[in-house]
């Protein structure tokens, strides 16, 4: 029973500890798009992660600035980030996103920014269990916290992956009906200049026997 309100503190402690932010905004061309976090402490890691979903070629640039305007991290037409770093400066910190390099394509962007600390939970201790015995069970959290860390990015990057099949499918409809259309268009046309054709011809015959 100890050992269960133990794990349970400790999940509650990695849940308290991450201030997570997760979002999908729609960039507009021309558009460029800034979004803060605060950091309290110094030596807080933060991690930083974008997926351009549709739009355009599914790319658009970045840029990560501290308090002191300082850049931490910039790219330009990149189709998807994941970064993790320490914050050595306490205070406001500017994630954002630009698209001024579009005539008019849009970008809907999928992004997470998570402030986490560092520091680890003090387990109650069962009474005659040893250090160590402590030591494997916060080992055993903080893996566990890992791989379910790394099934939620597999699950965005999968989910990355069906948004832009989708956005490419519903291009290729488009153009598929658009160049339907020009042909309609197109074998029309050509109809009725073989209608003009053939009745001048017709026309040029009956004067010459007249």
């Amino acid at each position: 029973m100890r050992t269960f309100l133990a794990i349970t503190s400790l999940l509650a402690y990695f849940t308290s500890a991450v201030y997570a932010t997760a979002l999908t905004y729609k960039l507009d061309a021309h558009e460029k798009a800034c979004f803060f976090s605060t950091v309290e402490h110094k030596g807080t890691k933060v991690a930083f992660y974008f997926a351009v979903q549709s739009g355009g070629s599914f790319d658009v640039d970045y840029s990560v600035v501290g308090p002191t305007e300082k850049v931490i991290l910039d790219g330009t037409k990149e189709r998807q980030g994941d970064f993790v770093f320490t914050a050595n400066d306490v205070g406001e910190y500017r994630f954002c996103f630009n698209n001024e390099m579009s005539t008019f394509a849009e970008k809907m962007v999928d992004f997470e920014i998570a402030v986490e600390n560092e520091n680890r939970a003090q387990l109650p201790s069962k009474q005659g269990s040893s250090p160590e015995q402590t030591t494997v069970l916060e080992e055993s959290i903080i893996k566990l916290s890992a791989q379910l860390s790394t099934i939620s990015r597999n699950q965005k990057y999968f989910r990355t992956r069906e948004n832009r099949n989708f956005s490419t499918v519903r291009s290729t409809e488009r153009r598929i009906f658009n160049f339907s259309l020009m042909e309609g268009a197109l074998m029309v046309t050509m109809a009725g200049l073989q209608v003009f054709i053939v009745r001048f011809f017709f026309q040029g015959a009956r004067k010459g026997y007249v």
